[in-house]
């Protein structure tokens, strides 16, 4: 039975903590559900783990409905959040044509988006407009260019400050929950007591209302880069590249396939085939 917005928020409330992974993809989706998982979010990493982009930034509303559409159609049954791209809300008009996208095409739950006190305005917008929206602070991968790269955010004073009033103004504006992205556990344990909607944590502690991975990290699919905050619970690239080889070998030497992976006919009706008259 897929959650609501407001049995999340209760979970929290009452010390039950927030499963969240991304999917992009049907199959994925589908096992996700399978095991329970309380929300998916499909992400703009996708661009990065599933279509080989540098960075999310390429990444178009076409590819975040496309892939949305399949996520619906693998976990009918679990509440689904899809990031809205980079520049796809720079204005509250666009950001809720986008966000609308991305609920009736893709048939998301919620939206999610970049950004603090500056977006909050715009989350304001989208919310009195009836679109769910979950906020995202700290690490921005959207933004991190402009944040040095991909590096831990709010160790010094006025960046930790900056990321606090940057939860405050979001949950003021309607925020229904929001990711803390690479910042230190301390400062998302403090963000977390006072707020009162769920924070997910990604690389923010253990004291957050829930956890989110991209699930390519989880299970190790993705080497090119894995952060410090990943847990590998399965090294699938190297199973994955263990089997191909091994199907290739097989093929070379004749050994697959064999009879039982073969269909079989009469051998009179063969014959009478190839008969010359």
């Amino acid at each position: 039975m897929k959650k609501t917005i407001q049995e999340l928020q209760k979970m929290a409330k009452e010390g039950n903590k927030i499963t969240m992974l991304t999917a992009y993809d049907y199959p994925t989706a589908y096992l996700l559900e399978k095991a329970d998982i309380d929300t998916i979010l499909v992400g703009d990493s996708l661009g990065m783990v599933v279509l080989g982009y540098d960075s999310t930034v390429p990444v178009t509303m076409d590819e975040m409905v496309h892939h949305t559409k399949a996520v619906r159609r693998g976990a009918p049954d679990t509440f689904v959040i899809a990031d809205l791209p980079y520049l796809s809300y720079s204005t509250p008009q666009e950001a809720l044509f986008n966000s609308g996208r991305l609920i009736k095409e893709g048939r998301a739950d919620a939206v999610k988006l970049e950004g603090g006190q500056y977006f909050a305005p715009i989350i304001e917008y989208l919310t009195k407009n009836g679109i769910p929206v979950v906020a995202h602070i700290g690490l921005t991968p959207q933004t991190s260019t402009q944040l040095g790269g991909f590096k831990v955010q709010g160790k010094d004073l006025e960046s930790a400050s900056k990321i606090y009033h940057d939860a405050l103004a979001v949950e003021k504006a309607g925020a229904i929950m929001v990711v803390l992205e690479a910042i230190p556990a301390p400062l998302a344990a403090r963000i977390t007591a006072e707020l009162i909607i769920p924070t997910i944590g990604i690389g923010a502690g253990e004291k957050c209302d829930g956890q989110v991975l991209v699930v390519h990290d989880l299970l190790g699919l993705y080497e090119k880069f894995v952060p410090k905050f990943v847990k590998q619970y399965e090294n699938l690239a190297q199973n994955i590249q263990s089997a191909v080889k091994q199907y290739c070998q097989e093929v070379k030497d004749s050994e697959f396939p064999t009879p039982q992976h073969s269909f079989q006919m009469e051998e009179a009706v063969l014959n009478s085939i190839f008969t010359k008259d």
